[in-house]
């Protein structure tokens, strides 16, 4: 064998060495989530709403569940979507589902969306869950904690095993704070416990930089990776009361997009990361298109 040859081998070699990691980096690089909270709309912007995902590298939409919005109506945009490669995800969840005596309401809900793909074609079903369920938000969490978060969890278990037995992937979206909990059954942290319940977790890791995101993240990222789970990554768009570091509502459409692009070269070294998950679809829709959105001070009380 030549030594011209020798080199062509070992480069071939090393190239297909490489190609796993290429593949992870241009994959992740892609992937987006987004959370469209208003599901009145899909009747009527169902294209502009896949063509602008489709556009912006999105390949799942948690989308909210309203009664008004009749079931067809969810069938025609899934079916959309799923033309468009992208997975859509039945949104929902309250503060106080996180009580012992809310479990049924989200057991009702996973019930729903069961029966409704159960009556669906395969392509106009959802693919997937997400339970937005935040209880720090109300005093109980002040004043009892640790009961909150033992009920929290055991409502959590119960949700996860209707998920998967209806066949869907579950998903949360929680703060970056829970590594700084401890779980309720003990050993080891929160965050931990509830990756491990759940296929895949959103964290909300609100901040204008990159780097924080990331580092915001890292913890449950490391925990992922262990437990072989997803996790994307949040970036807030929308105006918020607790402070403009949190969020790039009035950054400039190219800075946003630089410090994401950070998040998804930091992120790359973990093989949990799903890519970063855009809250919310309107908020970031008028952001692309120059829509002025009112400030939560301009509104009406």
């Amino acid at each position: 064998m030549s030594v011209r040859t020798k080199w062509i081998l070992l480069a071939l070699t090393f190239c297909l060495l490489l190609l796993p990691w290429l593949f992870k980096w241009f994959s992740a690089e892609e992937k987006k989530a987004t959370w469209l909270w208003d599901a009145s709309i899909i009747a009527e912007q169902t294209p502009d709403i896949i063509s602008f995902s489709k556009e912006q590298g999105v390949d799942v939409i948690f989308l909210q569940l309203q009664d008004e919005v009749p079931d067809d109506t969810y069938r025609k945009f899934i079916a959309s979507a799923r033309q468009a490669e992208i997975q859509v995800h039945a949104l929902n969840g309250h503060s106080d589902w996180a009580y012992q005596e809310k479990r049924e309401e989200g057991l009702a809900f996973i019930e729903r969306i069961r029966a409704y793909n159960a009556a669906s074609a395969k392509n106009e079903r959802f693919e997937g869950i997400q339970l937005d369920v935040e209880p720090y938000q109300l005093q109980r969490w002040e004043d009892e904690q640790d009961s909150v978060i033992a009920e929290w969890s055991d409502n959590m278990k119960a949700w996860t095993t209707a998920g998967k037995d209806a066949g869907l992937y579950m998903s949360a979206a929680i703060p970056f704070w829970l590594d700084a909990r401890q779980a309720s059954e003990g050993g080891g942290s929160l965050s931990r416990w509830v990756i491990s319940q759940f296929d895949a977790v959103a964290i909300m890791a609100y901040r204008d930089s990159g780097q924080q995101m990331y580092d915001l993240s890292r913890e449950e990222l490391d925990e992922a990776d262990e437990l072989g789970k997803d996790v994307w990554i949040g970036a807030e768009l929308a105006d918020t009361h607790e402070g403009e570091h949190l969020t790039f509502f009035r950054k400039s459409i190219s800075n946003m997009d630089e410090e994401i692009a950070k998040v998804f070269n930091l992120g790359s070294s973990h093989s949990s990361f799903a890519g970063v998950a855009v809250h919310h679809y309107e908020a970031w829709y008028a952001k692309e298109n120059g829509i002025p959105l009112a400030r939560k001070s301009d509104e009406k009380e």
